[in-house]
């Protein structure tokens, strides 16, 4: 039998601790565990799923990883490259890449009969992954890509909509600045919503082959390849992989291929993410530091109320150690309970907003319209295990006290 836990056990179920003085100050103890733990459960929820949410935004509009030409200088006006490459199609055969598609970008200005705006079209191919526009279409549908037969149908974004006040089934004309100037009429298939508005005002999809008879270029030709993989905390490898493959490979032509991730596309937008994570360390250590010193001062209101009874153990021969462990062991169990209450709180709370998105957001600053929620199970134990262990620890200095305690002058006779 663990005599330190079985006295520890006697002490936790004592029908009259109720009436005893550390009672509602180990109670406030407890709240602060919990709400400590919840706030925690709630902080890594929110900053997890809202980086997820942009970075899925992000990755939804130019993909893990392009192969353009090298020579490209501007970001929307790229330098032809070969569709017929020996990695096209196949290389979506390696273990973590999901899809390769074909692309080409174009600038532009859309003009209606009193407003104008400058856009971006991204030309795609039959071979589209349109998952992720389908989740975001708000009105209308997706449109259909052939190979043989050049389709005026585009998708365009709710901010683009509003702006030039547009609906599914209108047309408009597109102008393109060349020489000699194009001006190309489209039809909107669907209007798209991704809250994204850094993306969201610059982009519209149509047809490939729209660039490609705009530019001269021939059916083989394209602006590049956008490569999807299974898992984002794969990409810098899955980039070094790409990069094996295809390395500086030059074309007939002569011009030279480069490889280039999401994160390198839009640096300042993965950049801004990271700091997110400077917010959720600083919580994290807060709240730790906060539960910390409440259970502190519960133990040493433990230790000050029971000092009859450690003398007595004292007088018996039981060693300081021991005695401390049996008030640790309390403490775990005291621990234990604030963080059953922090995770009941916290899981629900997030569950809630979660299915109901409760708490909205304005779309314009912070890119979604509800505060997103990414609940895992793997970094819920984390919390807790981390929590249990920080505080535990925290507890073992102030324990010393016992030692001071001397047997001759806590035990009292009647």
């Amino acid at each position: 039998m663990n005599t330190e836990l079985f006295i520890a056990k006697r002490l936790i179920w004592d029908k009259e601790k109720k009436k005893n003085i550390s009672n509602p100050i180990v109670t406030i103890a407890i709240i602060g565990i919990t709400l400590g733990l919840t706030i925690m459960i709630i902080s890594v929820a929110i900053v997890t799923g809202f980086k997820n949410e942009i970075r899925n935004k992000v990755i939804g509009f130019g993909s893990h990883i392009q192969i353009i030409n090298y020579d490209t200088k501007t970001s929307y006006e790229k330098i032809p490259i070969k569709k017929n490459q020996t990695f096209y199609p196949g290389i979506d055969t390696i273990k973590g890449i999901k899809h390769i598609q074909v692309f080409a970008t174009k600038a532009g200005i859309m003009k209606t009969n009193i407003d104008i705006q400058g856009i971006v079209l991204k030309g795609i191919g039959s071979d589209f992954d349109w998952t992720f526009f389908n989740n975001n279409i708000i009105d209308g549908k997706n449109f259909i890509v052939n190979d043989t037969l050049r389709t005026n149908k585009v998708l365009i974004s709710k901010y683009i909509a509003s702006l030039l006040k547009l609906k599914v089934g209108d047309d408009f004309a597109m102008y393109f600045v060349q020489d000699p100037p194009r001006i190309r009429r489209f039809t909107i298939e669907g209007i798209y919503d991704t809250s994204l508005e850094e993306l969201d005002k610059i982009f519209i999809l149509g047809d490939i082959a729209h660039i490609q008879k705009l530019n001269n270029w021939s059916e083989n030709e394209i602006s590049g390849f956008e490569i999807l993989i299974n898992d984002f905390k794969d990409l810098d490898k899955m980039t070094q992989i790409v990069y094996d493959i295809i390395g500086y490979r030059f074309n007939e032509n002569g011009s030279i291929l480069r490889i280039i991730n999401i994160k390198n596309k839009y640096p300042q937008i993965f950049d801004w993410m990271e700091l997110q994570d400077m917010n959720v360390w600083i919580i994290l250590i807060l709240m730790l530091l906060v539960t910390g010193f409440n259970m502190v001062s519960g133990l040493l209101i433990l230790i000050l109320e029971r000092t009859n009874m450690i003398g007595i153990l004292k007088a018996m021969g039981t060693n300081n150690w021991s005695i401390r462990k049996i008030f640790l062991f309390q403490s775990g169990f005291l621990i234990g309970k604030g963080l059953f209450w922090g995770n009941l709180i916290g899981i629900t709370l997030c569950l809630l907003q979660y299915y109901f998105g409760i708490f909205k957001l304005e779309p314009a600053s912070y890119y979604v319209t509800t505060v997103p929620i990414n609940l895992k199970f793997f970094l819920i134990v984390l919390l807790n295990i981390g929590t249990l262990i920080i505080t535990i620890l925290m507890l073992i200095l102030p324990s010393y006290i016992i030692s001071k305690i001397s047997p001759a002058k806590t035990i009292k006779f009647n």
